[in-house]
């Protein structure tokens, strides 16, 4: 077994405080031996997604690291950077995608993104074969790695050889709700002028496919996916749109190793949508519930500062090992 990251000691017992310094804590430069280069990948007719690739200079035969983004970030995001360098200093080779229309890629893709849109990293996972691929997905990233590998039920591709999930959102609808209560209004505000400036960079590229829609008065991210998310991909409003794409229903077929990180303390992500007895009876998703951690944090009093990321790490070593 490889040695990993020891018991996890909070740097914060608060996880409102946990969540929003890991967002502005300091990530220092990459290691310019492992330069970044912009790759396109065609994952269905008309769509192409951006990915940030950066190898590690072992060759052809170094494993792979797929990392994939939350809600309304990109590929550039202060977590997705920091556990790049991680990677790459352990390593492994590093592929970042951005989601559809995140990063500035509007102009890439006539659709939008949703929290279950496999296809992409469907495509992407094909096109990465035959190298031994590892996935680490943080909140919304989390849940689209899951359900795909619900999909894949018992016949995953050979090559990918392990998930970790970060903070994911396995319930959506249960995560909506949270993120809606009144203490975290804050945090909603700020998703909210992402997702719609997103979405009004979508209107002024392609007007006559989403001209007719209006963000203006929407004030939640679920009045977002009832009015925006739900209609524009075809689905019966926010619930229905919830229910289909909920990693949480896909966790019995899973059957590539995985590891789910949560903290109880996460603001949107409530305690309960965790107590899936799946997460118990299923061999190959593990649970690693903390009390503390906020959402995409878990700040460590040790080093290094960001504990789960390492745990992340550490995991897929294993499975290489």
């Amino acid at each position: 077994m490889t040695s990993g990251p020891g018991p996890y000691r909070p740097l914060l017992r608060s996880g409102d405080a946990q969540t929003v310094i890991a967002r502005y804590w300091y990530v220092p430069p990459g290691d310019p031996r492992f330069p970044a280069r912009e790759r396109i990948f065609e994952t269905e007719p008309d769509v192409k997604v951006l990915a940030h690739e950066n190898r590690g200079g072992n060759g052809s035969h170094a494993p792979i690291l797929l990392i994939l983004h939350g809600l309304a970030a990109s590929s550039t995001a202060p977590y997705v950077r920091r556990l790049t360098q991680s990677a790459l200093a352990a390593g492994y080779d590093v592929v970042r995608p951005n989601v559809r229309n995140c990063g500035g890629t509007e102009h890439l893709s006539p659709t939008l993104y949703h929290s279950g849109l496999t296809a992409d990293l469907r495509a992407i996972v094909d096109e990465l074969a035959p190298a031994p691929l590892f996935i680490a997905g943080f909140s919304m990233g989390g849940n689209i790695a899951l359900k795909l590998a619900g999909e894949w039920g018992n016949a995953p591709p050979r090559h990918v050889h392990g998930i970790c999930g970060i903070s994911v959102p396995i319930r959506l609808r249960d995560c909506s709700r949270q993120i809606g209560l009144p203490r975290n209004r804050l945090y909603e505000r700020r998703f909210m002028r992402m997702l719609r400036r997103t979405f009004r960079r979508k209107q002024q590229l392609m007007p006559e496919r989403y001209g007719s829609f209006s963000v203006d008065g929407l004030r939640s991210i679920y009045d977002f996916d009832d009015n925006i998310t739900a209609p524009v991909f075809g689905f019966d409003g926010a619930d229905d749109y919830y229910e289909k794409c909920s990693a949480a229903a896909f966790l019995p077929r899973v059957r590539v190793p995985s590891l789910l990180i949560q903290a109880a303390d996460d603001p949107f992500i409530p305690a309960a949508a965790y107590s899936d007895p799946v997460l118990k009876q299923n061999p190959s998703v593990r649970l690693l519930l903390t009390k503390h951690g906020g959402h995409v944090a878990f700040l460590s009093r040790d080093l290094p500062r960001f504990w789960a990321e390492q745990q992340a790490l550490a995991f897929f070593n294993d499975l290489k090992s």
